[in-house]
């Protein structure tokens, strides 16, 4: 008799243990499901290469699980419906039937959803690179089923993952840091700046930095380079002044400030004396190239 009392009683922590197993193992997957599956392989690729030194190793053994992102999927999801599938069993064995319901839902959707996944969507890095040898064995045992549908998937939906921002997207981005300067983003406002103004070049236009002919300061080339004319140019403050011949719309030309120098008020000399430079001309809609 107290034989086989000790040999239910064995069975009994058997089972417990088994049920607190499965539990953390189902916990286990469904956190690494959403841990790995929210990181992009562009996001890895950036912190391997400019992270700081902890995530540029944790990285770096995470990459090799993740590029194959649906074989990953299959696995972690077979696994995590295996272990949630024979935890009823080992309940049912200990108690009643609706009990054994009632247990396993409350178990699995606390210890085995709620706060895995809350843990490795703010930890999932570290957490994926810790039991990144873990998943690469179960990635193995699950090979001949996960294999099939993965690439039925990647068939399906395709197995490119590269999530790469479109130009607006990384405008935005870019504003976001100008918008947190000072509040503990790296980026200065000056830089974002920069930065935005790099990506518009390809939807601006010649157009856009143009000046209106009305509005430019312009010399007539039968203009004297006298003392009131060399005044008004300094005045001015340009580097580089157009020559129109006869009316302001004709520009024929312009004349580098610089050049002026050696040239001294009192003798007058006229602007067509100059070296006048030619002006580059294209027309108004011409897309910016760099």
């Amino acid at each position: 008799m107290a034989v086989e009392y000790q040999c239910c009683e064995l069975q009994f922590f058997i089972h417990i243990l088994i049920i607190s197993l499965l539990v953390l193992f189902a916990g286990m997957m469904s956190g690494l499901t959403l841990g790995l599956m929210s990181m992009s392989i562009v996001d890895l690729e950036v912190l391997a290469k400019s992270g700081t030194p902890q995530d540029r190793k944790h990285a770096a053994k995470i990459l090799p699980v993740v590029r194959k992102q649906h074989l990953l999927l299959c696995t972690l999801l077979i696994c995590n419906a295996a272990a949630m599938e024979t935890l009823p069993i080992f309940l049912d064995s200990l108690v009643t039937a609706w009990v054994a319901i009632l247990i396993s839902v409350t178990l699995i959707l606390l210890f085995g959803e709620i706060i895995p996944q809350s843990v490795c969507s703010r930890h999932g890095l570290a957490i994926g690179a810790a039991v990144a040898p873990i998943v690469r064995v179960l990635v193995w045992i699950c090979y001949p089923v996960a294999y099939p549908i993965s690439k039925l998937l990647d068939v399906i939906l395709g197995d490119g993952h590269v999530a790469l921002f479109r130009r607006a997207e990384l405008k935005t981005l870019v504003d976001f840091h100008g918008n947190e300067a000072g509040k503990g983003g790296e980026l200065t406002r000056n830089e974002t700046t920069i930065i935005a103004g790099a990506l518009e070049l390809t939807e601006k236009t010649a157009r856009d930095a143009m000046t209106p002919i009305s509005e430019t300061f312009a010399i007539d080339i039968n203009a004297k380079l006298d003392r009131d004319m060399m005044k008004l140019i300094l005045d001015e403050g340009h580097s580089r002044v157009p020559i129109y011949h006869e009316k302001p719309t004709n520009i024929i030309g312009l004349i580098l400030v610089k050049n002026l120098l050696s040239i001294h008020p009192a003798d007058e000399v006229l602007i067509k004396n100059v070296t006048i430079r030619r002006i580059p001309r294209f027309g108004e809609r011409c897309e910016v190239e760099y």
